[in-house]
């Protein structure tokens, strides 16, 4: 894993993925770091190809905007797996490969022999070690890091399961919605059921090849989509394991047992921000009665006093504002204030402004509205990704390496690196 400067983290380890939705987003991730990724779409190409929206007019596998956003970056090829041939193009893709990444159903591999079982690192026996003997290797990637995707894991049943079922049965969905419990909960955007198995298969994956540095050898990595959502659902599932209380939703705050002051302010301006948590620290009300200051607004602002107490705080503890009822009206005024604050300015200015002091909100954007803010912007963020001469605008990676720079090229078209099958 070792790279040189100016190279990609990643480059040198390659990486054959079996084109599914719930693997995509963590073989583009490993692509966009320099790893070889080669996925094996089925005959007629992967089912993520007719995924709405298109960028054209008309529906086209090459233009939908789902594969182009998660295959960045890799290398396609053609195999049908039912079929003799193509179980032996994919045996010798394996062979010569750093790594599997796979979601497909239980059994469907294994008996196709084409599972970790058959491909991967022999793992001795009771009765081999017994008799001090080795387990056939013939055939084997002793070195192969394999990583499966199921609902379960592997050892238990692998039922079918979508990307809102997985959020709601996981426990996700329980904690997103509104205040108002009559509305149903709200299922989160993005594909994060599937997506929050893939953030854990490239982490888990990573320690794999650190430790195949020392050992020599593969492993089989074996992640549970269930299991994945249950444990990214914030406070839910820990209350109720230390506690048995379920949490309540609330709308953009944490769900907790309790229910928590609002935090959505609609500014002078008609847009929305998120306050987030006021000040809790002495010099965060200092600041915010400064601003209050700079922007000539103390003699209308009611609650300059409260401020003033409030710097003499070294913390509130909002979890127990019912004992201390002084604390928890001056932790009052410091979000009246910035609610003062929002009747006065537009949502940009009194986010940017609130963020250049240090306390948290975030105002309410729009997809295109992200992509062109100041910070995302000098960050470079935003990338510009080559479609054969035209310029195509994607969002780039959270992360930045000093030395071993993130790069992203298209998205493969169908078959377009079939010769590899002829190496």
């Amino acid at each position: 894993m070792a790279s040189a400067a100016g190279t990609r983290p990643l480059d040198g380890v390659r990486v054959i993925e079996l084109t599914s939705e719930r693997c995509a987003l963590a073989g583009k991730l490993l692509a966009d770091m320099g790893a070889d990724v080669i996925v094996v779409e089925p005959p007629g190409g992967s089912p993520m190809r007719a995924y709405e929206p298109f960028a054209g007019d008309s529906p086209d596998p090459e233009s939908a905007l789902w594969w182009w956003h998660y295959n960045t970056s890799k290398r396609s090829v053609v195999a049908d797996l039912d079929s003799a041939e193509g179980a032996g193009d994919f045996r010798r893709l394996v062979s010569t490969s750093d790594v599997v990444i796979e979601a497909e159903p239980l059994g469907r591999l294994a008996a196709l022999g084409l599972d970790w079982s058959q491909l991967g690192r022999a793992v001795p026996s009771a009765a081999a070690d017994a008799a001090q003997t080795s387990p056939d290797a013939s055939g084997r990637n002793e070195r192969l890091i394999w990583v499966s995707i199921t609902h379960n894991g592997r050892q238990r049943s692998d039922p079918p399961a979508t990307d809102l079922t997985v959020l709601a049965e996981g426990g996700p969905a329980w904690s997103c919605g509104y205040d108002d419990h009559t509305i149903p909960p709200v299922r989160g955007g993005g594909n994060q059921g599937l997506q929050m198995a893939c953030h854990y298969a490239v982490a888990t994956l990573m320690a794999a090849l650190l430790w195949r540095e020392d050992s020599g050898r593969g492993q089989l990595i074996d992640v549970s989509m269930l299991a994945t959502a249950n444990v990214t659902c914030e406070f839910a599932t820990y209350f109720w394991l230390n506690q048995q209380i379920d949490v309540q939703r609330q709308t953009g705050r944490h769900a907790l047992p309790q229910i928590s002051e609002p935090t959505q302010v609609r500014c002078a301006d008609g847009r929305w921000l998120n306050t987030g948590v006021p000040p809790r620290r002495g010099p965060e009300f200092a600041v915010l009665a400064e601003w209050v200051a700079e922007l000539d607004l103390t003699d209308q602002c009611p609650y300059t006093e409260l401020l003033k107490l409030g710097e003499g705080y070294e913390l509130i503890d909002i979890l127990h504002l019912d004992a201390d009822p002084l604390g928890a009206e001056v932790f009052g005024a410091g979000r009246d204030t910035i609610n003062f604050l929002a009747e006065r300015l537009g949502a940009h200015e009194l986010f940017v402004g609130l963020q250049a002091k240090g306390l948290a909100c975030g105002i309410v954007y729009s997809p295109e509205e992200m992509l062109a803010d100041e910070h995302f912007v000098a960050r470079g963020f935003p990338v510009e990704i080559d479609h054969d001469g035209t310029a195509v605008t994607y969002p780039g990676a959270p992360y930045q390496f000093s030395a071993t720079p993130w790069r992203a090229t298209r998205a493969p078209r169908l078959g377009e690196h079939q010769d590899l099958l002829a190496d």
